[in-house]
């Protein structure tokens, strides 16, 4: 999840334009009910971890936006204050098959700080924002990029054209003329996004009248739009494949620019299709929920008074209740439906909450601005009895006697390597071996077939650590497809042998309650153990699990110089000859 970082001086600045005083104590105890986590907050900073589905508070204009009505009870805005600008961009029709969807806005008269101490902060915020809304919405650039540029260095009109990798302009960073394909080559934005445009004969630019390049979109800005000290103006122009995406990117860096002063213009773009519209669009969108969906999931019926205050601090406007006249049904989407006879309830919610994309997400809001504990009481209405899983009682005492001889309980991951689980370990495969199709480390091929190696690496994270150390793992693996349970031990100890391993296991088979058992000699070298210094366990001809010492040239691949000791065993097959005494 995004973390962002604010001055507690900026939310102050922010919020008594608006006739508010800023407190951190309020901000500290309900801000998390937005859908936010306050990792830290102080006098002079306020660091926050933005929840997956709130991509509209990345940066601390739009987040003190959105304290107003949540915190203070303002009246909310989710209409955006737009004039109708006189700037145009038209889009060739190559586009479409580049980068169809093509926005841009316009904000004039910003006010970005007093001393050069604000203006850097303020431009360092700006490009912060950019980043995180290309990461949450953008997908990394590709459904929706960003493009800010100081508009006084610009001449209006602009277009949108599809050209050879052979153009050349300064690219932002630069003080010298590079093409296309030099960008993508040798440039490190370049480098990092080329493959947004992998296997395109021509690629996008946006231009001015005079015919610079602006916008190399989605890799790189022109040197000579940057935005500076003395920058009042700006035009953001976003490019991408996803309407919507695309849409609430630019109407976030719109209303970030927007808190700070600015007047926010409309730009007419005439697309790739030919259509012509006016961009950003003002309106919120309205949505409708039926009131049997809200007062099911609410557990009960809120007056209009409660949803209009709730939607209202989530930033929305509560529009009204109405009978329904018409009926709709979908099979795929039931919460949706609308029957005969159903009161429905209107809300008006801004155009930049990407995360509205159900009637299930306005019962959220309309509960977390109501308040969760203001909900009322119910009780379960199907019956919750359970039984335990035949292998749980197991499990419970196989914990509890290792615990019981100082072992301590780890878990490790259940992604491992070949290296780890046969060659190292000189273990067979057990079976289909289950890989995984497209690792991104070769340290995470495949599922492990072994609990071994992962206590392995742990001792060896831990080897600068004093003896003795013992640690258990009672976990799953997965052989032939199929998962199983199994549980392994590892302890590093001056004077540890067989002989002591032995007396673990002999323990461990008593806390089992199990008397009849057997010990054999391991033949051969297959496995991690020593010659001579291992042994298996048979349980009523059951070969349930091997113990022993470590053979040092397997320490030794793991770093490890100290003496080990350790055991692997088959849950399900403790479990097929073990009665269980509950």
């Amino acid at each position: 999840m995004p973390t962002i970082s604010v001055e507690q001086e900026l939310l102050r600045q922010l919020l008594k334009k608006h006739g508010i005083e800023h407190d951190i104590e309020q901000m500290d105890d309900r801000l998390p009910l937005l859908g936010t986590d306050i990792d830290a907050c102080n006098e002079q900073l306020l660091e926050i971890e933005i929840f997956p589905d709130r991509p509209d508070l990345l940066s601390g204009e739009t987040l003190a936006r959105a304290i107003r009505p949540f915190l203070h009870g303002t009246q909310s805005e989710p209409a955006l204050d737009v004039v109708k600008g006189a700037l145009t961009m038209s889009v060739e029709p190559e586009l479409e098959h580049i980068r169809p969807v093509i926005m841009g806005a316009v904000v004039r008269g910003l006010d970005i700080g007093g001393d050069s101490e604000d203006k850097d902060a303020f431009i360092k915020g700006l490009m912060e924002h950019q980043e995180k809304l290309h990461f949450a919405l953008g997908r990394g650039r590709r459904r929706a990029s960003i493009g800010v540029h100081d508009l006084s260095t610009l001449s209006p009109p602009f277009s949108v054209k599809a050209v050879s990798g052979d153009a050349c302009f300064v690219p932002l960073g630069m003080e010298h003329e590079m093409s296309l394909h030099e960008i993508l080559s040798s440039h490190s934005k370049g480098i990092d996004f080329a493959h947004l445009l992998e296997g395109m004969d021509t690629f996008p630019i946006i231009t001015d009248r005079q015919g610079k390049i602006l916008s190399f979109p989605p890799i790189i800005n022109g040197n000579h739009t940057t935005v500076t000290h003395s920058t009042q103006d700006f035009f953001i122009e976003v490019t991408g494949w996803d309407r919507r995406a695309c849409e609430s990117s630019l109407m976030l860096v719109a209303l970030q620019l927007a808190e700070r002063g600015g007047t926010i213009e409309s730009v007419e773009v005439t697309g790739c299709d030919g259509t012509t519209e006016h961009l950003p669009k003002a309106e919120p969108i309205e949505h409708q929920v039926t009131q049997r969906l809200l007062d099911g999931l609410l557990g009960r019926a809120l007056t209009d008074e409660e949803i209009a205050i709730g939607i209202n601090r989530m930033g929305g406007r509560f529009l009204g209740r109405k009978n329904a006249t018409i009926c709709t049904a979908n099979p795929a989407n039931r919460m949706a439906d609308v029957v005969e006879g159903d009161v429905v309830l209107t809300f008006a919610m801004p155009r930049w909450r990407f995360d509205i994309l159900h009637p299930i997400d306005l019962v959220e809001d309309v509960a977390i601005g109501h308040g969760y504990e203001d909900l009322g009481n119910d009780v379960p209405r199907a019956p919750l009895t359970a039984i335990p899983r035949d292998d749980s009682h197991m499990r419970r005492r196989i914990r509890e006697s290792l615990q019981g001889l100082g072992l301590m309980q780890i878990q490790s991951l259940t992604l491992s390597n070949d290296v780890d689980q046969f060659e190292a370990m000189r273990w067979p495969e057990m079976g289909e071996v289950t890989r995984i199709t497209n690792p991104i480390t070769i340290e995470h091929t495949l599922l492990r077939q072994y609990l071994l190696p992962g206590l392995f690496r742990l001792m060896a994270s831990n080897r600068h650590h004093d003896l003795p150390q013992a640690v258990y793992e009672l976990g799953t693996v997965v052989r032939n497809h199929a998962n199983g349970d199994r549980f392994a031990f590892l302890v590093a100890e001056q004077g540890g042998g067989f002989a002591a391993v032995r007396g673990r296991i002999q323990a461990l088979m008593r806390d089992l309650g199990e008397a009849d058992y057997t010990i054999e000699p391991l033949s051969g070298t297959m496995g991690p153990w020593l010659a001579g210094r291992s042994a298996k366990v048979i349980i009523k001809g059951e070969h349930v699990g091997c113990f022993g010492e470590m053979d040092p040239s397997v320490s030794a691949h793991y770093e490890l110089r100290v003496p080990l000791s350790g055991a692997e065993f088959d849950i399900q097959a403790l479990q097929s000859v073990l009665e269980d005494p509950v």
